[in-house]
């Protein structure tokens, strides 16, 4: 059985530029338009401390509408759910830019009690957002698909209720802050886990559903659609040795071709749709959630949005959230 999960990273560009109602605001009205015609919903991942530090300096009026946009959205029935670059935090806002403290880009790599201040104070924003001071959101996707090393980020989100993550990609490789993924291609299409999301764990009380990707050759990455997209700058540096480890997660056999409906053209979603549905056939008992994701500051393109949900109610596939696999299929289900 398939389901596939549409998730959006909600933010501006990740070096701190880009205005809110071009990046953030229009472009989610005009998805929320495609995904209302199909009377679907998908996981919304709001970067939460851009926001949070954008609205205390006062640098961006459009805030007041991106927050409003959560709130509606949250009482409409999307899942709203937590996304974080703690690179923020510790921003200053001088001579007209952001200056970001690249020193707390990986949440994981912190000192536990800072971990945890940073985690209550990005839920407590998101309660702000959607206007509901008992909201607990179970997804989490870490900024830059850093969740490595797992145990003491996953601890503390977990004692406020998270339960889900989606920042595994099968294969990903970033030597330059340590993540590897490639453990992960030997695991299901999900599995529960605990100190290592790389790890199954029977017991863990967190579940994996990761971002779906496909093995490809790395020249099949610079297709025209995706190389003219610009300016989604993140990383925290430009020296030599940074930029040869970057080329070096490029140079192999295979690279991790992420199912990201914005960069993706309708041939490629449905060619890697076909795919799946052709594994399905040859075992239909095994459920199959196959997350896409996409990024506000990326949707340009919603006819071929609207075109791959029309192929979806087609095909018969279900368009689901995180939410309602959670609460209504059995394997889904842990304590908590």
């Amino acid at each position: 059985m398939i389901e596939c999960v549409f998730t959006l990273d909600y933010e501006i560009y990740g070096n701190g530029t880009g205005a809110l109602n071009e990046l953030v605001y229009e472009p989610t009205e005009n998805l929320l338009r495609v995904f209302e015609k199909w009377d679907a919903r998908f996981v919304n991942y709001v970067e939460v401390s851009e926001f949070e530090m954008i609205e205390a300096a006062g640098t961006d009026a459009a805030i007041r509408m991106v927050k409003q946009q959560v709130k509606e959205m949250h009482q409409r029935g999307y899942e709203i759910a937590l996304h974080l670059h703690p690179q923020w935090y510790n921003a200053r806002f001088a001579h007209g830019q952001w200056e970001l403290d690249y020193t707390e880009y990986n949440l994981c790599t912190l000192p536990q009690p800072r971990i945890a201040e940073i985690v209550d104070r990005s839920v407590n924003y998101l309660c702000d957002m959607v206007d509901d001071r008992k909201f607990s959101p179970i997804s989490f996707r870490a900024g830059n698909w850093l969740f490595q090393p797992t145990e003491n980020a996953a601890r503390e989100l977990s004692r406020r209720g998270l339960r889900i993550d989606s920042s595994v990609f099968k294969g990903g490789l970033q030597r330059n802050h340590e993540l590897d993924y490639r453990p992960a291609m030997k695991n299901g299409y999900y599995w529960p886990f605990s100190s290592d999301v790389n790890v199954p764990d029977p017991l863990g009380q967190w579940l994996e559903l990761p971002i779906y990707a496909e093995m490809v050759r790395p020249w099949k990455m610079a297709t025209s659609k995706r190389m003219g997209m610009g300016g989604n700058v993140k990383g925290s540096g430009g020296s030599f040795g940074k930029k040869v480890n970057r080329a070096l997660d490029f140079l192999r056999l295979g690279y991790p071709l992420k199912f990201d409906f914005c960069r993706m053209t309708l041939a490629e979603l449905t060619s890697m749709m076909d795919r799946v549905i052709a594994l399905d056939r040859r075992d239909p008992d095994t459920r199959k959630p196959i997350v896409a994701i996409g990024h506000s500051k990326d949707l340009n393109d919603l006819q071929t949005v609207d075109a791959f949900l029309a192929f979806l109610r087609e095909k018969k596939i279900p368009v689901v959230t995180f939410e309602n696999l959670f609460a209504h299929v059995p394997e889904f289900i842990h304590s908590n």
